[in-house]
C-alpha cells in the first residue's frame, strides 16, 4: 500500500452493504479487503466487543458507528496519522453527509441505491478533509480565520448586507476562511459553522448559489438555504436564510448595492489569503508556524507562511503522548524535536501554539510567546 494512502469506507451498519469508498490516493481497495474490514467488526459486534482500532506494522484502522445506522472505516498508512485525528476525519465525513443530505435519511435508509446518488453531492466536500490545506478547522473544530485589512468597513458592509437579506447569518470568505461575521454566526454551533465554510470551499466557483443545508448540530432534520455570492474570484459572501428572499433578489438588488463602494477593500482579502493576517503583523524571525485558537467565539487563525518571503518548508510532525495520571493542568509547555522546537500557551480565552526554528533559544521561546499573544489579542484584536 502506498506511504500516504488514506482510504474511507461507509458502509450500513445493519447489513454491511457498501455505499462508498473515497481515497486520498488514485487507489481503490478491493471488494475483499472491504468485506474483511467490515467482518471483522460485525463479527466482534456479535461477540458484544466493541472493536473500535487496530495497528498493523504500516497501518492504522478506525470504525466507527453512527445512530446505529451508517459504519465508517478509515484505513491510513501515513506515518503522522493517530487516532484522534482519524476519530475527527470520521465525524467530520459524518456532519458533512448530515450536511448535505438531513439525518433521517441517513438514520431511516429506505432505498440503499437512491441514497448512494445522494452522497455523490457530498463527495468534494468529504475528499476535502482527505487532502491537506492551508486549513485546521477539521482538527480543531473551529473555523478558520484571516485577520484583513479594513475589517471594520467590511464588518459594516456585511452587517448591513445580511439584514436587508433578511438574515442574521452571514459571513465573507476568503478562500474557505472568515476574513468577517456576523455576530449570529458566531454562535453557531463551532461544527456548523466549521462545516459551512468548508463547504463553500470545496464547491466549484460559481457567481451564485442557493444551496440547502441541515445543520448538524443546530437543525439536523429541518433545511436552511445556504445562499452564496462571489464577489472577486476568491473571495465569497454567505448568508444563511429561510424560504425568502429570493437568490434573484439577493443578487440582482443588494449584492451590487452593498459590496461595489468596498470593492478594493474585498481585493485586498485575496493578499492575506495563505498567510492569514497582513504583512505589517510583527512576529519575531524564528517562527515556522502559528495556531491560535479563540475559546469564546470558536474561531482559530493558522498559518506555516508567517514570514512570506523565506522559503518555509513543512516539519514532520512530533508527538509525545504524556503520562497518564497527570495531577495538573499546564499553562505553559514545549517541546523541542531534531528539526524544530514548539510552545504552547493557554490563557482564559485562547490557545497559542507556535512552530520554531532550531537556532532559537530554548529559554527565549517563552518571552516570544507571550509578545506573539500580545500582539493578536491587544494590537490586532483576535
Amino acid at each position: 500500500m502506498e506511504e500516504s494512502s488514506v482510504f474511507l469506507l461507509c458502509l450500513t451498519a445493519s447489513s454491511g452493504v457498501p455505499l462508498y469508498c473515497r481515497s486520498k490516493s488514485s487507489r481503490q481497495l478491493t471488494f475483499s479487503v472491504i468485506g474483511s474490514l467490515n467482518g471483522v467488526h460485525m463479527f466482534a459486534n456479535n461477540q458484544d466487543v466493541l472493536l473500535t482500532s487496530t495497528r498493523t506494522e504500516n497501518s492504522r484502522v478506525l470504525w466507527r458507528t453512527f445512530h446505529d445506522s451508517i459504519n465508517l472505516i478509515v484505513m491510513s498508512c501515513e506515518s503522522n496519522a493517530s487516532d484522534h485525528s482519524l476519530n475527527k476525519l470520521l465525524e467530520n465525513v459524518f456532519n458533512a453527509m448530515v450536511l448535505v443530505i438531513g439525518l433521517d435519511d441517513l438514520i431511516n435508509i429506505k432505498n440503499v441505491e437512491r441514497l448512494k446518488k445522494d452522497f455523490r453531492a457530498c463527495y468534494k466536500l468529504i475528499d476535502s478533509f482527505l487532502t491537506e490545506s492551508e486549513k485546521m478547522g477539521d482538527l480543531t473544530q473551529c473555523v478558520d480565520c484571516v485577520i484583513a485589512h479594513d475589517a471594520a468597513i467590511l464588518q459594516e458592509c456585511l452587517d448591513g448586507f445580511t439584514q436587508a437579506a433578511e438574515s442574521e447569518f452571514g459571513c465573507l470568505l476568503t478562500g474557505g476562511k472568515v476574513v468577517v461575521a456576523t455576530e449570529k454566526w458566531w454562535r453557531l454551533a463551532s461544527q456548523d459553522a466549521m462545516l459551512l465554510c468548508w463547504l463553500v470551499s470545496s464547491l466549484s466557483p460559481h457567481s451564485s448559489r442557493d444551496y440547502p443545508v441541515y445543520l448538524p448540530q443546530g437543525s439536523p432534520t429541518v433545511p436552511h438555504r445556504l445562499l452564496t455570492f462571489q464577489l472577486v474570484p476568491g473571495v465569497d459572501v454567505c448568508v444563511l436564510c429561510g424560504p425568502s428572499p429570493s437568490l434573484q433578489k439577493v443578487e440582482s438588488e443588494l449584492v451590487e448595492r452593498f459590496w461595489k463602494p468596498v470593492l478594493d477593500p474585498v481585493k485586498s482579502c485575496l493578499r492575506v489569503q495563505l498567510r492569514s493576517f497582513p504583512a505589517s503583523v510583527p512576529l519575531h524571525h524564528g517562527i515556522l508556524g502559528i495556531l491560535l485558537v479563540n475559546q469564546d467565539l470558536n474561531k482559530s487563525l493558522y498559518t506555516v507562511q508567517v514570514h512570506p518571503t523565506e522559503d518555509m518548508q513543512r516539519s514532520a510532525q512530533y508527538e509525545e503522548s504524556f503520562p497518564m495520571g497527570f495531577s495538573h493542568h499546564a499553562h505553559q509547555c514545549y517541546t523541542v524535536s531534531s528539526s524544530h522546537k514548539c510552545y504552547a500557551m493557554k490563557t482564559d480565552l485562547h490557545l497559542l501554539f507556535l512552530l520554531f526554528k532550531m537556532d532559537v533559544p530554548t529559554f527565549s521561546m517563552r518571552a516570544i510567546a507571550n509578545k506573539t499573544m500580545q500582539v493578536f489579542t491587544k494590537d490586532f484584536t483576535f
